[in-house]
């Protein structure tokens, strides 16, 4: 062999040798069974498969398709596929993939990066960099002794929240609301407005045309620079959908376990939980409430748990870092006592109501501060800044007690001077709680200016 091809060839060689060595021992396979909707039942692997493991299928033309073991019934695996079963049909070959297991390896290069369900770029920004070591996206949360308190109050940007609902670092809160009441838009005023180091925001079932919108639109480069953003649309599968919801909280969990604040947002709960109703029944699980099968109630506080304080430090004070999470929820037909809702209502540390009524009389964000409630409040406030909410707040339940009588005018002023200060207050109150997407609304100020719309002392503030 001449001497100038002997160096390719010998790298050439060697590369050959490696991928050798990569090759596994061996290899275990069968064959699809049956295909019932979206479900594939395979034969002659059944024992070397558990709940959770992945398999590969290879269609009649030769394209691969990843699957989930969800099941096993009648001496077959019962799996659900991450894409399409084009061409999947009786007797393709099914591999199992020894070495595969659900995890990912976020790394800080993943800031300012869109990613699927797999921890894959969809974002057309190239090749995303890889942690050093692999994360399972099913984590779980630290042990309640070993893990801090929440922290000090947090800024979110959104006035009506900062003051009448006020999170606290490591809180989890839910965003309740129906279709079409401004959930999406309350959303991105957080994404932009809220003080954290980052922020990872999970798009669960989204529509698609929205995604973009939300980038270019919402977050803006700046707030994207901070962000790491997992997408799956509405129209992929159910197991794309439900990992989505998990991956979101892993890559959380890998800024968190750094030491850093970050604000976990996911738009939302109920596409995870119609997602994990598709498999459960797909795998046959019988429904329960609303045909809900009984792993939707088990996985949700699963998932939920993860967000919160990470370690206390060795005190066992203050965590080393945390994940403040906002979980929108949005309620089937304006009912908020529907089961996903009622579910997570208990799971999580407060909820904030958007009612359909008030964003109809254009008031955003239409949250109704009377049925929205943070568990770390009083808690995380002075006693002036209590006072002052608890006034506005006996303002707005006095007027709604009495607002059929007053547009009916069937009340008559002075007859009640606590009706006749509720009616005085009130459009004052409702303009303070209104802001537009655009504005951001500091947390210091908010108190202030409400104690001077009810005209109470406010330097009182310097002393609480």
């Amino acid at each position: 062999m001449p001497g100038s091809f002997s160096a390719p060839m010998t790298h050439l060689l060697s590369a050959i040798a490696r991928e050798i060595e990569a090759l596994p021992e061996r290899m275990i396979f069968g064959r699809v069974t049956a295909v019932q909707g979206m479900l594939v039942e395979v034969g002659g692997i059944d024992r070397h498969l558990s709940i959770g493991a992945r398999a590969t299928v290879i269609s009649r033309t030769r394209t691969r398709l990843r699957c989930e073991v969800v099941g096993f019934r009648g001496g077959k695996a019962l799996m659900l596929p991450f894409g399409a079963l084009d061409d999947v049909g009786l007797g393709c070959r099914v591999v199992v993939d020894t070495g595969a297991s659900a995890t990912v390896s976020p790394a800080d290069g993943w800031l300012g990066r869109v990613v699927d369900a797999l921890g894959e770029p969809v974002d057309g920004k190239g090749v995303l960099p890889q942690g050093s070591a692999p994360r399972p996206i099913r984590g779980t949360p630290p042990p309640a002794h070993a893990r801090g308190r929440v922290g000090p109050r947090l800024d979110l940007g959104v006035r009506v929240m900062n003051t009448f609902t006020t999170c606290c670092r490591g809180q989890r809160m839910g965003i309740f609301a129906g279709s079409g009441v401004g959930k999406s838009s309350l959303m991105s005023m957080l994404a932009r407005f809220a003080e954290a180091d980052v922020f990872v925001i999970g798009l669960i079932g989204e529509r698609g045309r929205e995604v973009q919108e939300f980038i270019e639109d919402d977050l803006g480069a700046a707030g994207l620079a901070r962000s790491v953003l997992v997408v799956a649309t509405s129209d992929e599968s159910p197991l794309m959908r439900r990992q989505a919801a998990y991956t979101t909280m892993a890559v959380a969990e890998h800024f968190r376990d750094r030491g850093l604040h970050v604000l976990c947002m996911m738009d939302s709960i109920t596409r995870f939980a119609m997602a994990q109703r598709e498999i459960g029944l797909s795998a046959g699980e019988p429904p329960t409430t609303k045909g809900y099968p009984p792993t939707v109630f088990a996985e949700l506080p699963k998932l939920l748990e993860r967000a919160g304080p990470g370690l206390a430090d060795t005190d066992g004070t203050a965590p080393q870092g945390d994940i403040t999470g906002l979980f929108t929820v949005l309620v089937e037909g304006d009912d908020h006592n529907e089961p996903i809702a009622d579910a997570v209502r208990g799971i999580l540390d407060g909820h904030i109501v958007l009612e359909r009524g008030i964003a109809e009389r254009g008031r955003y964000p239409a949250i109704n501060v009377l049925r929205s409630v943070s568990r770390t409040m009083p808690g995380c406030n002075s006693e002036w800044e209590t006072a002052v909410i608890a006034q506005a707040r006996q303002y707005l339940a006095t007027f709604e007690d009495m607002a059929e009588m007053i547009r009916l005018g069937a009340y008559r002023k002075g007859s009640d001077p606590a009706v006749d200060a509720a009616i005085r207050y009130q459009p004052m109150i409702e303009s303070f709680m209104s802001q537009r997407k655009s504005d951001r609304a500091g947390l210091a100020d908010g108190n202030r200016k409400l104690a001077e719309i009810l005209d109470m002392r406010v330097d009182q503030a310097a002393a609480a």
